[in-house]
């Protein structure tokens, strides 16, 4: 091929727009002027990203290790919380957040192979400021450390109950909140008091305090008396936050208790019974007060059994409920008062529960002993119970139980 040929096969350049001539003065100052901008504009972005980069590295030196470790016992009183599942790396993170340890990284590191640390429990743990990661370790891992442990037992009442005759005081729920909130932070004891506990259930709305939808409506019917949230609270261990608000407090502990009945079954149960949760959790109170566990599914037989005929309960444990105290028999003028509770002078279920009733006795009352059963009455000092259908039998099971020396009044 000629050299002609490979010049004609070659794309030529083509030329756009008039030819160029040379910059004039005005268009050299411009060009100088962007070149400048572009200059500073990129030394300015350069400084910038270099404060970032070294932001983060501060940072995550700060957080995560690097220098600047805490040392010695810590400042001031503080109390944290460990989740349920918390990681030692979030419970670390928990730490630098409220002040404890300076990082996450020198936490991690001394909980290393701490089996305390590994099995801790949810909860509030006091604790205190700017602490070596190894103090903080230790204190966590020392079960005394730990705040805010509250346990209900069984058939306990929002207010303390008094035992006739020994003066005995039993501490009801509200008590035994105050107690579990209580905590020393530097030198002063600190506690949510009973009262402002009871005044919270009396003038907080029933949705702030997490009031579950099934028993919203006997809620809100009783007012402003704090009795309106009996049985609402259920027995257990639970974990109070000795800085929370008694609004707040109460808001956990119904809200908590409404998850643990319900996944107990409550709701598909009473939907069964063609019942509402809220009269199942009264009848299972009912059963915790009469009743011994071994025969909890009797007692709630012969509940269901008066309902239907209709015939009154009458039972000793609901004119002694507003009475705030415990008397295995109680007198005429008692049980003459009429009261949302007294089962003497109203027919059917008493207005609210009147305890907190156990996992049994609400099984109990979920499931009860087939049997046609009106009357009980126990009749010797071993907690032996008689059960009938028949008047003339129960009257002669009380005598039975008056000459054994048993004072629990008949049904």
């Amino acid at each position: 091929m000629s050299d002609d040929y490979d010049d004609y096969d070659r794309p030529q350049p083509v030329a756009v727009g008039a030819p160029r001539g040379r910059m004039s003065r005005l268009e050299r100052v411009r060009a100088r002027r962007y070149r400048n901008r572009r200059r500073v504009f990129g030394a300015a972005a350069a400084a910038l990203l270099v404060v970032v980069v070294l932001a983060a590295v501060f940072l995550g030196a700060k957080l995560f290790g690097g220098s600047g470790e805490y040392s010695g016992e810590g400042k001031d009183d503080v109390v944290i919380q460990v989740h349920d599942g918390d990681s030692t790396t979030q419970i670390g993170q928990t730490l630098r957040e409220a002040n404890v340890v300076s990082n996450v990284k020198g936490f991690v590191d001394a909980a290393k192979d701490n089996s305390a640390i590994a099995a801790i429990q949810p909860g509030f743990y006091e604790l205190r400021t700017e602490m070596s990661a190894a103090a903080a370790v230790q204190r966590l891992a020392d079960p005394k450390n730990r705040v805010g442990k509250l346990v209900i037992p069984e058939g306990r009442q929002l207010d303390d109950v008094a035992e006739v005759g020994s003066g005995k005081v039993t501490d009801g729920i509200f008590t035994l909140i105050s107690k579990a909130t209580c905590v020393d932070l530097n030198g002063q004891r600190k506690c949510v008091p009973a009262e402002d506990l009871r005044r919270a259930a009396e003038l907080t709305a029933p949705a702030e305090l997490k009031v579950p939808g099934w028993a919203t409506q006997p809620v809100a019917a009783l007012g402003n008396n704090h009795r309106r949230l009996e049985g609402l609270v259920a027995p257990g261990a639970w974990n109070v936050d000795p800085g929370g608000t008694p609004q707040q407090i109460l808001a956990t502990l119904i809200d908590e208790s409404a998850a643990h009945y319900v996944n107990g079954g409550l709701l598909d149960t009473a939907a069964a019974m063609n019942m509402s949760p809220y009269q199942i959790l009264i009848v299972g109170s009912l059963v915790q007060r009469e009743a011994k566990p071994h025969d909890f599914a009797k007692v709630a037989r012969v509940i269901y059994n008066r309902l239907a005929e209709p015939q009154r309960l009458e039972f000793d444990s609901t004119v002694n409920y507003p009475l705030d105290r415990q008397e295995v028999a109680t007198t005429d003028a008692d049980r003459a008062q009429v009261t949302p509770w007294n089962t003497y002078a109203s027919e059917g279920l008493p207005t609210t529960p009147i305890c907190s009733p156990g996992d049994e006795a609400l099984a109990a009352a979920e499931r009860p002993e087939p049997g046609d059963w009106l009357y009980f009455v126990t009749v010797d000092t071993d907690g032996t119970t008689l059960f009938t259908r028949d008047y003339q039998q129960h009257l002669a099971n009380i005598e039975l139980a008056r000459h054994n020396g048993v004072l629990d009044s008949a049904r």
